[in-house]
């Protein structure tokens, strides 16, 4: 396998404090309204506990990426060098055809400019020898980088609950599931 950058989500680390979307934000001054990352706290129906688990999601630069194979104007490629699927704004006519094909919402709608925008990775910074910003500003370490074509974590899923299944996109994004809650009584203490 040829390297393949992911993301990977420790949902038993992560807190939710939403550092992780700010530093997106920062990085990149995204319009009001428009987020690439987000923080997303997992329902009642897959974690059913009055503790919280949370998973933050960006782009998953698909090995299939339905963004790349549906835009008119080939504003998206592959990196080879490490598997990133980037957008080119430029090249972007705003037709909406990647936002309304990607079943995981990542290109989002800029209304200031009337194009499609995602998160690239910090491919720039990748470039520096540096992580993407919402990685390094991680407190808890919850979200790191990865390289599939090593990554060999036997506790890590593609798939978790709520987590839409698309496997001919192949997502490369993995998971650690949340803890589920240790019930602690008088004979504990």
């Amino acid at each position: 396998m040829t390297k393949q950058y992911a993301f990977f989500v420790d949902a038993k680390r992560c807190i939710g404090c939403f550092t992780c979307a700010m530093a997106c934000k920062n990085q990149y001054h995204q319009e009001p309204g428009v987020h690439w990352r987000q923080v997303y706290p997992l329902n009642e129906e897959i974690y059913p506990h009055r503790e919280r688990a949370f998973y933050s999601l960006a782009c998953n630069h698909c090995e299939n990426p339905t963004c790349a194979n549906v835009c008119p104007v080939k504003a998206y490629y592959k990196r080879e060098e490490d598997g990133v699927v980037v957008h080119e704004q430029d090249k972007c006519i705003g037709c909406g055809n990647c936002i309304r094909s990607c079943p995981y919402g990542a290109p989002r709608y800029n209304p200031v400019l009337k194009k499609a925008e995602k998160c690239s990775f910090c491919y720039q910074r990748l470039d520096a020898g540096l992580k993407p910003a919402c990685v390094q500003s991680c407190p808890v370490e919850a979200l790191q980088i990865v390289d599939l074509a090593e990554f060999d974590n036997p506790n890590a899923v593609q798939y978790p609950a709520g987590f839409p299944r698309f496997t001919k996109l192949n997502p490369s994004v993995r998971f650690i599931l949340p803890e589920q809650p240790r019930m602690v009584t008088r004979s504990d203490v």
